[in-house]
């Protein structure tokens, strides 16, 4: 039993040593193994990491070759011209430097820069879509002439007073009539002293007059004459031939269709005197420039007054 006993003893003894010495083994084994492989991982990394890092330095350097070529392909902008204002300048901020917030550009896709409409021809006004010129009226003054022929100042009409006394009136033959006497307060007198001569070749009554220094008169502050000239919307022009004595006469124009009076003044307050007032209308077809010339003060207590010898109308 004992032999049996240490026999096994010395056996197992002798089984653990070998076990031992196995695994010591193994262990040895495998820690010369793993160093050898970790050597010639290491030794096989190397290379790769030097190639990555090398890829990678090749990589970089292609995208700067790459940015700095498409700098240099980019269109620079023009140059001002000398003394002008450079590009851009004056532009609003946080726009697009082109057809920034454009009122004549149609809305565009985004990215897209808007496009422009052509310009429109405006169209051309049609006759009925034409307007009638407004009113107008001038007046002027300015020396009777020495001689006044009538008929070539009066194309359209003209009217001539106190040939044949003070309710005498002769008139253009074959006129437009559109001179209209609308009498005026103050009787009426006659009168052959004044210093102008007119004359005419185409009257109503009386054919030719080669010089006649006749006209009428009217006597007393407020007493005047009254006269109207159709308008037809085309600018006329009227000549108002009037004179005074001892007085100062007031000379007033208006439009029937409204608008300001326009009024001329002249006097003398110790003899005669004469003027050729011009006045310039324009009126619609059915209005009329309406006149008077009145004595707005006597300096005689005998007869200051106002007097009218023609009006011609062109």
């Amino acid at each position: 039993m004992a032999d049996e006993d240490l026999t096994r003893t010395a056996t197992d003894a002798s089984g653990r040593e070998a076990a031992h010495r196995a695994v010591t083994t193994v262990a040895r084994h495998r820690s010369a193994a793993g160093s050898a492989a970790g050597i010639l991982l290491r030794r096989g990394l190397g290379p790769l990491r030097r190639h990555r890092w090398l890829a990678a330095g090749l990589a970089v350097a292609a995208c700067l070759a790459a940015a700095l070529g498409y700098v240099g392909t980019r269109p620079q902008p023009e140059a001002a011209p000398q003394g002008g204002v450079p590009a851009g300048v004056g532009r609003p901020t946080g726009f697009p430097p082109i057809e920034a917030k454009r009122a004549d550009a149609e809305p565009a896709s985004p990215g897209l820069r808007p496009r422009r409409r052509p310009p429109s021809a405006s169209p051309s006004p049609s006759a009925s879509e034409s307007t009638p010129s407004s009113p107008l009226l001038t007046v002027t003054q300015a020396e009777i002439p020495a001689e006044v022929d009538l008929t070539a100042v009066g194309p359209r009409d003209w009217v001539h007073w106190g040939l044949r006394g003070g309710g005498s009136t002769v008139r253009k033959r074959d006129g437009s009539g559109e001179i209209v006497d609308q009498g005026g307060r103050g009787a009426r007198g006659g009168w052959d002293g004044n210093q102008e001569l007119f004359g005419w070749r185409d009257g109503a009554t009386v054919r030719t007059v080669d010089d006649t220094p006749a006209g009428v008169y009217t006597c007393g502050a407020g007493n005047g004459f009254a006269l109207a000239v159709a308008g037809s919307g085309e600018l006329r022009t009227v000549r108002l031939y009037a004179g005074l004595w001892m007085a100062r006469g007031r000379l007033e124009a208006r439009l029937s269709v409204g608008g300001p009076t326009t009024t001329l003044r002249m006097e003398d307050p110790h003899t005669s005197r004469s003027a050729e007032f011009t006045l310039r209308f324009r009126a619609p077809k059915g209005a009329r420039l309406l006149i008077t010339w009145t004595v707005e003060a006597a300096f005689s207590r005998d007869c200051g007054n106002v007097g009218l010898q023609a009006v011609a109308l062109r």
